[in-house]
């Protein structure tokens, strides 16, 4: 027991509360669409002209592709929402020390953020 505290350091909860779960099948959900994003911007983003392209006179697109860009848009932005919404439900649902601090919500929101003004700047202006 820690001396400045006047509660055993004893776990109380006898199972995880409704609310970690929802938590945990966010997070889940949120980086399985930050992996489809990953698959859909290698063929949405323009391809690289190598020394041997263009020694071949092989034509490669130097734009990105614009439906796949706009599905990629949506699932940047699907996932940025996901996982603000477990910041937020984190925010309210850990109060303890010893509670997970769900670092990978924030992690997952920061690359989403970059990924989709990255996208905005290179492909839509």
């Amino acid at each position: 027991m820690d001396s400045n505290s006047k509660w055993p350091d004893i776990e109380r909860r006898e199972h995880k509360d409704t609310w970690v779960k929802v938590l945990q099948w966010l997070s889940l959900i949120g980086w399985l669409l930050f992996t489809v994003a990953l698959v859909v911007s290698f063929y949405a983003a323009p391809e690289r002209s190598y020394g041997i392209t263009r020694y071949k006179g092989i034509e490669v697109r130097d734009y990105w592709a614009t439906p796949l860009t706009d599905y990629l848009y949506a699932l940047l932005w699907l996932t940025a929402i996901f996982s603000l919404a477990s910041i937020v439900l984190s925010q309210f649902r850990t109060r303890r020390a010893t509670d997970n601090k769900y670092y990978n919500f924030v992690l997952l929101f920061v690359i989403c953020a970059a990924w989709v003004l990255y996208i905005a700047f290179n492909a839509y202006w």
